[in-house]
């Protein structure tokens, strides 16, 4: 649309306001509000003529604020990443976009310990906890151990920008520590699941302490970086695995709220739901393990969150 001066033959220099016309889904506040802004302008300055713009000289080409022209840019930006998301869905066989998760908060929520899993003295303690307070509208995927190591995995991550968290023992991805290097370099945090991946609260804390610094020091020497984030094996710890923890500079340990497979959900909620800032756990799995493949699985749990009004956010953005 083109709006110009109500009388431009007594005002050879009428200024002309041009209001992009916006084609596909422009999804943010912002740039519905840029929209009311201009077009408040034009009524403003008395811009009414729907024809073209006339100057002294006969017709001539609308003149565009820097403003306008700069949400042009962003609106194209916008419909081409929307684009992009659609093709990737489609590509990985989803009849639905899977939604974006809002930025990170900007004042971090509060981690306690969930009721009923505290230990004795634990104040101090890495919290066990299965939901992170918040009321977006998120949920956080976590994977563990790292057995499966499958290339359209990471190709499917990638093309749908989904974020996850990847708990890794060593015993698993000794045999291939470069493919979970491009896991990194894609932006996917890697985190402690111990060593050898034992049941915890049946070895002393010395030797509960060798699993989870020993993790600690493969981590940075293959990945760069020592975790603070730790998940105990099979969800089992007591008092000295998170004493151990805290010790190897551990100072989250989340276990998670569901489980899904690549044929059916668990829940440990009695309303067998999801819910703001639930965890959910999966594994590295293929064919051998289980009934699907990992790119299954991630089907599976894309089309349950996202039909339920849910994005996948980075669990460590909330911490």
């Amino acid at each position: 649309m083109r709006l110009v001066g109500q009388d431009d033959k007594k005002c050879a220099k009428c200024t002309a306001v041009r209001v992009p016309r916006l084609t596909g889904p422009v999804p943010t506040v912002a740039a519905r509000a840029g929209l009311a802004v201009l077009a408040a302008t034009a009524l403003a300055v008395g811009c009414t003529d729907r024809e073209g713009v006339h100057g002294a000289h006969g017709p001539q080409e609308p003149f565009r604020p820097p403003a306008a022209r700069a949400l042009d840019e962003y609106a194209t930006k916008l419909r081409a990443a929307y684009a992009q998301r659609v093709a990737a869905a489609k590509r990985w066989g989803l009849n639905k976009v899977p939604l974006v998760a809002p930025p990170p908060p900007e004042e971090k929520p509060v981690i306690t310990f969930r009721k009923g899993f505290e230990v004795k003295d634990g104040d101090d303690l890495p919290p066990i906890f299965t939901t992170v307070p918040t009321k977006d509208r998120v949920v956080f995927l976590t994977i563990d151990d790292g057995d499966e190591k499958d290339p359209a995995f990471l190709r499917m991550m990638s093309d749908l920008k989904i974020p996850y968290t990847a708990f890794l023992s060593d015993y698993l991805i000794k045999d291939d520590y470069g493919y979970f290097r491009k896991m990194r370099d894609r932006g996917v945090t890697l985190d402690n699941h111990t060593l050898h991946h034992p049941y915890l609260p049946g070895l002393s804390y010395e030797e509960q302490r060798q699993e989870i610094c020993g993790m600690q020091d493969v981590m940075e020497e293959q990945f760069g970086r020592r975790p603070t984030v730790f998940r105990p094996p099979f969800g089992n710890y007591n008092r000295d695995t998170l004493r151990a923890a805290k010790s190897c500079g551990i100072r989250y340990a989340p276990i998670w709220d569901e489980e899904v497979y690549a044929d059916h959900w668990e829940y440990r909620e009695w309303d067998r739901g999801l819910h703001p800032g639930d965890i959910v756990l999966t594994h590295f799995r293929g064919r051998a393990d289980w009934n699907g493949t990992m790119p299954d699985v991630i089907r599976r749990f894309l089309r349950k969150v996202t039909d339920e009004g849910y994005a996948v956010a980075r669990l460590e953005d909330y911490l």
